[in-house]
């Protein structure tokens, strides 16, 4: 599969945490207009070291009259991601995308519940505004639990507040919010809400949807966005194949960049 390489030019790139970035990259106005959930896959214009491109989601999109900008909120994890968040304004990036599927509206359900782990909040915010500008919903029909290790880990709660009335905050060491895992403090208030007027949004690392799948027990309705490494975002490598039930409930192996990142959590098979 083909997919689209632009060369967009970097606007901001400031540190908002420590080891937390915020980027803001200009692309040219023929940019496909992404969806909430999906990814780019981006690289230093030029750069062939580290050879492959990061995925990273989009955390909000906008678009003017001839040109468009994408938000990319990243966490330094490694050398790609190090020389990334050395970049200024003016630099010049490579930017493979809208990559993967988004998550889906489902408009009979009117409870709207968001769980996010640490940098999982990037797709959740951008979800969240979308369903206040385009599908009219007011921030009380929306509740956003968001969890990370430490305050400091915490990103993104700023845009969550202008969105949503209901917000519980956690950390693992108790330094902001209460001191829990997010999957607990939302299982405390499981019972508040209803399955069949109830949808599940989340993204995070592996063990908290594992966790939140126990939970859940199939009993809601729940999409979330999956992490794996990424090579080249289009399912040709077949690097970042996950489990998932096929129709009649057998294993089948699926593309997280490509059949995904967004998929059932019903239909996930946790190792």
């Amino acid at each position: 599969m083909a997919k689209d390489i632009y060369i967009g030019e970097v606007a901001a790139n400031e540190e908002i945490q420590i080891n937390y970035f915020l980027m803001k990259v200009m692309l040219p106005s023929s940019f496909t207009e992404p969806l909430p959930g999906q990814f780019v896959m981006i690289r230093i214009a030029g750069l062939h070291d580290p050879f492959l491109s990061r995925p990273i989601s989009i955390y909000s999109y906008t678009r003017g009259k001839s040109h468009c900008a994408i938000e990319l909120l990243y966490r330094v994890a490694g050398k790609g991601t190090q020389i990334l968040a050395g970049l200024i304004k003016g630099s010049q990036v490579e930017i493979s995308g809208p990559l993967g599927g988004s998550y889906t509206i489902d408009p009979l359900k009117k409870n709207i519940v968001f769980i996010a782990g640490g940098i999982g909040i990037a797709p959740l915010s951008w979800l969240a505004k979308c369903f206040c500008q385009k599908d009219g919903l007011t921030g009380d029909a929306m509740t956003f639990y968001l969890g990370a290790q430490t305050a400091e880990a915490v990103v993104g709660l700023d845009r969550i507040q202008k969105l949503c009335y209901n917000i519980i905050v956690c950390t693992d060491d108790g330094s902001l919010g209460a001191k829990a895992l997010v999957t607990r403090m939302f299982q405390k208030d499981i019972k508040t809400y209803s399955p069949s007027n109830t949808i599940i949004y989340a993204c995070g690392p592996k063990v908290m949807l594992q966790s939140l799948s126990t939970i859940l027990s199939g009993k809601y309705v729940c999409q979330v966005s999956l992490e794996e490494r990424m090579a080249c975002g289009v399912g040709a490598c077949v690097g970042c194949v996950v489990a998932v039930k096929d129709g009649q409930g057998k294993p089948a192996f699926k593309r997280v960049c490509a059949d995904g990142p967004v998929f059932d959590l019903e239909k996930v098979i946790w190792e």
